[in-house]
């Protein structure tokens, strides 16, 4: 499944132009690699997301290509959330 489309399905980031525009500005590693909207995920691959000032670790549990609100967060563990000094 494309990165963009998971941050949409697992809400993750509310929609996929703006998830697509996050991991084209480079804000988004996929085991340690920057990646682009179109990166291949697959389950057990670890994502580290920049939101602003914070960095949110998760590691991805399910693909799926639709998913209820209860169930999005069932796509993914967050693994450790962390909040970036003002110099980053």
């Amino acid at each position: 499944m494309r990165l963009d489309k998971f941050l949409k399905v697992s809400r993750l980031i509310k929609r996929r132009t703006l998830a697509k525009e996050v991991a084209d500005k480079g804000r988004i590693t996929v085991n340690g690699q920057v990646a682009k909207a179109g990166t291949d995920l697959k389950v057990g691959d670890q994502l580290v997301v920049r939101f602003g000032h914070k960095l949110v670790t998760v590691t991805v549990d399910q693909l799926k290509e639709t998913s209820k609100k209860e169930e999005a967060a069932m796509m993914y563990t967050i693994v450790k959330e962390e909040t970036l000094s003002e110099e980053q």
